[in-house]
């Protein structure tokens, strides 16, 4: 099931503008959010694949407006581990983010990167730390606010 775009309003960062975040598709019963990035030319390392912290900035830039859209809170990352697959070219990729685990102020979630052809390139692991108050001096709204709390797990 897919539900409707919560980030309609949202404004990208420059960083998500940079690695061209696009909207494909959020299940919040699941926890799941799918988003397509451009893997532009001009991120490839002297090997001539995209360089593997871009790739984990993609996975990054997915969990947090997965936090955001779940949880309805901003979220920041305490520790991201990333295991590289498979290089990946210059093209499009998707991720795909899941929530493994809610507690009170911290979230665990699980990434992959898939290339062009759909093949896993990536997977990551991190910790996402969820303070009580949000500490944005001038916070923009994270997603649509959520009519419900997110299942527990």
């Amino acid at each position: 099931m897919s539900d409707e775009n919560p980030f309609k309003t949202r404004i990208p960062s420059p960083a998500s503008r940079m690695l061209g975040w696009t909207f494909v598709s959020y299940d919040r019963e699941a926890m799941v959010l799918r988003l397509a990035f451009d893997g532009k030319p001009e991120f490839r390392n002297p090997a001539g694949v995209i360089q593997g912290g871009i790739l984990s900035a993609m996975v990054d830039d997915t969990f947090g407006p997965l936090v955001g859209a779940t949880l309805g809170k901003f979220g920041v990352t305490v520790d991201l581990t990333t295991q590289f697959l498979r290089p990946v070219l210059p093209g499009p990729i998707t991720t795909e983010a899941r929530i493994l685990r809610r507690g009170r102020s911290v979230v665990f979630l699980e990434g992959d990167l898939m290339d062009a052809g759909g093949k896993l390139c990536l997977r990551c692991t991190a910790s996402f730390f969820v303070p009580e108050k949000d500490p944005r001096p001038n916070p923009q709204p994270l997603a649509a606010a959520p009519s419900e709390p997110a299942p527990q797990s």
